[in-house]
């Protein structure tokens, strides 16, 4: 099970297109939402108002990028929860997850390499890890240049996996990023 514990204040419209994205590709029944108060926000995704913290959860694995070991797909037959800080990325990264979860909870930790990625994106990375795939094996690209108009982009300093050679990056996420940018 793919849980992300969300530890912003509020959901935000970007935080929801992550949470969808990770819905359409993993499927409902493979992920879980915690420590989401107003479960309306989320409509499609399985969600606890509980946090992580208080639920008894058997093999959990924290996916921290601060973690010593990367993340292997044998890793599958060890864990059975793998947890995720649900955070808006911060450049630089103040590695919350660090704070927030793992020095916290105590639980084993797995990185999926140093470069910080988007929920989504870590989501999606540790999904195709368990289901095989090695993590060297799949293509990524670090800060992508998003185009916002003619003569006007911006880089967006994450790793991204790739989708016919370009991030990818759901539709929804892409006009959050321009309308941002044109503000």
């Amino acid at each position: 099970m793919i849980i992300i514990e969300h530890l912003d204040t509020e959901i935000y419209e970007w935080s929801k297109e992550e949470y969808k994205h990770i819905v359409d590709v993993l499927g409902k029944e493979n992920v879980l939402f915690t420590n989401i108060k107003d479960k309306s926000k989320l409509p499609f995704a399985n969600c606890e108002s509980k946090s992580i913290k208080e639920l008894n959860l058997k093999k959990p694995c924290i996916l921290d990028p601060e973690a010593k070991k990367t993340l292997e797909p044998e890793d599958n037959k060890k864990y059975e929860n793998f947890i995720f800080g649900g955070i808006l990325g911060n450049d630089p990264p103040q590695k919350r997850t660090q704070t927030k979860l793992t020095k916290k909870l105590k639980y084993e930790t797995r990185n999926l390499g140093k470069k910080q990625m988007s929920t989504d994106t870590a989501a999606i990375t540790t999904w195709k890890i368990l289901n095989g795939t090695r993590f060297k094996d799949l293509k990524f690209i670090d800060d992508p240049e998003i185009q916002i108009e003619k003569g006007m982009s911006c880089i967006m300093p994450y790793r991204y996996l790739t989708k016919n050679n370009s991030p990818d990056i759901p539709e929804k996420i892409m006009k959050l990023i321009k309308k941002e940018e044109l503000i």
